[in-house]
């Protein structure tokens, strides 16, 4: 479900569902800045319960609800907007997720967000960024987690690159270490793996450069403190610390054996996997030594969150670069915008659209509608929904595209209505957005060229009226006729569109 922006937060929240644990931050805002008030933190382990299927098992899954009621419990009566939750890798690749995030969304009361791993290496950054100091040097930053490991290489809080790789601390011990031993054999697949991995982006990386290396995982800060433990560091993880680690690793054997100072209990398990691939990470990208910090993805979604109320959303600036890449028809696209934005603000309450972020997501679309255009006029609609369902936006859930692309898709003849229906009550809703979208855009059939007259707009379940100024449509017999097409398309599909 959309998530609705609130205005003038005092506390707001961030819940990160990783696949190894689940983490909640709550914060007070001030303007542009955040003091932490609480942090939670829950080994649940969800990537663990993915079967060969794909599919999260029922005791992983009351494993994360079960944390999530105790969270719950924190941002109770907290406004809509306030509180933005992310699934990352398990989700992602879950193929049964939906079930958890109804059911999660049910305890919570809130909408929970799938975000892509660039994304999520993007709101990494964000957070990593604004726990350091500002310096003008670039930073590579990396984020080994339950079922991927992000990679960011960037400058102040800007990232310049950003990877996510299918290696994580959790998947690998499910591969490698499932019964606990630890053998150098076994080790040496884990590495081989990793390193396997990171050959896709080893040159990406090394073409950019950068100052330091920041590790912002759990599993860097229990290597770091492993190392120190052992006395050659003082929390950073360098390589003849990392050797030292390893040494000990294989002559403990067992995972149950491990006793090193700074590592948890419920660690030790996935300890073994961590351990090679940032060996790997160490290896390929020639590093000598990584910092831990405690900034991550929670604090880069908080710091998101407060961006988008201080009118500094990155979706804004994401869709303005799609529009300038697929020389998109600015003028075109804002006028089709504010005829939908319009539009919406008639029928709101009528189409049950005013709780969400509905004209968020109509307004996304009606700037977008064209970018297929520069891939060809034939079926442009359709390329346009591919390229926004398959690229990298910053600042969008995978449910946001998908709906995004949705109206896209059916902003022009057919609207496929099996689609929409895909997202089962939400889909009623999101047809009524497409409507609006096609409306506008019928409206603006001739770019611009004619002043339009103002419209009244009359709606009822699956109806919509339009009414024009008397005499205006039999002296424009064009925008007649296109109504009239309009009218044909949309009976497919159960819906009543009139003129008069």
């Amino acid at each position: 479900m959309p998530h609705t922006t609130a205005k003038n937060l005092s506390l707001i929240a961030a819940i990160d569902l990783g696949s190894n644990s689940f983490h909640m931050v709550v914060a007070k805002a001030h303007h542009t800045e955040i003091r932490i008030l609480e942090r939670l933190g829950e080994k649940v382990q969800l990537a663990a319960g993915i079967d060969e299927e794909r599919k999260l098992s029922e005791e992983a899954m009351q494993r994360g609800l079960e944390c999530l009621k105790r969270f719950a419990q924190l941002i109770n009566g907290m406004p809509a907007g306030a509180v933005r939750i992310v699934g990352t890798n398990a989700l992602r690749e879950a193929r049964n997720r939906n079930e958890f995030i109804l059911r999660a969304e049910a305890i919570l009361g809130h909408p929970v967000e799938v975000i892509s791993g660039r994304e999520e290496a993007r709101l990494i950054y964000l957070g990593v960024s604004h726990t350091l100091a500002d310096t003008p040097g670039k930073r590579l930053v990396a984020d080994i987690g339950g079922g991927s490991t992000e990679f960011i290489i960037g400058q102040r809080f800007e990232p310049l690159l950003r990877e996510s790789l299918q290696m994580g601390c959790v998947s690998f011990t499910q591969r490698y270490f499932r019964d606990g031993k630890v053998t150098p054999a076994r080790y040496a697949q884990a590495y081989t793996a990793a390193r396997l991995e990171l050959m896709s982006i080893e040159n990406a990386l090394h073409r950019l450069t950068w100052d330091e290396a920041i590790g912002s995982s759990g599993t860097i800060r229990a290597i770091g403190a492993a190392i120190k433990a052992g006395g050659l560091g003082n929390g950073e993880v360098n390589a003849e610390g990392l050797a030292w680690v390893k040494r000990k690793l294989f002559k403990l054997g067992e995972t149950d054996k491990i006793d090193f100072e700074g590592v948890k209990p419920d660690r030790r398990a996935i300890f073994p996997a961590g351990l090679a691939i940032l060996e790997a990470i160490f290896d390929a990208l020639e590093l000598a030594r990584m910092d831990h910090c405690d900034g991550a993805l929670r604090e880069g979604v908080l710091f998101d969150l407060l961006g988008r109320h201080h009118h500094e959303d990155v979706r804004e600036r994401t869709l303005n670069s799609l529009m300038e890449r697929y020389h998109v028809d600015q003028g075109q696209a804002a006028r089709v915008e504010r005829k939908a934005l319009h539009a919406f603000d008639q029928v709101a309450a009528a189409w049950d659209l005013e709780e969400g972020n509905w004209r968020d997501l109509l307004g996304w679309a009606a700037k977008v509608h064209e970018v297929g255009l520069d891939i060809a006029h034939y079926h442009y609609h359709k390329h346009g929904a591919y390229l926004i369902e398959h690229s990298d936006l910053s600042g969008f859930s995978r449910e946001d595209q998908q709906m995004m692309a949705l109206l896209v898709r059916g902003h022009r003849r057919n609207i496929p209505k099996d689609k929409f229906a895909e997202f089962g009550d939400e889909g009623v809703k999101l047809i009524r957005l497409c409507v609006l979208l096609r409306f506008a855009i019928l409206f603006h059939h001739i770019r611009g060229t004619q002043q339009m007259p103002k419209v009244e707009l009359q709606a009822a379940d699956d109806s919509l009226e339009v009414v024009f100024p008397d005499g205006w449509l039999e002296q424009n017999q064009l925008t007649q006729a296109d109504f009239a097409n309009e009218a044909e398309w949309l009976t497919r599909v159960g819906f009543v569109l009139s003129v008069r």
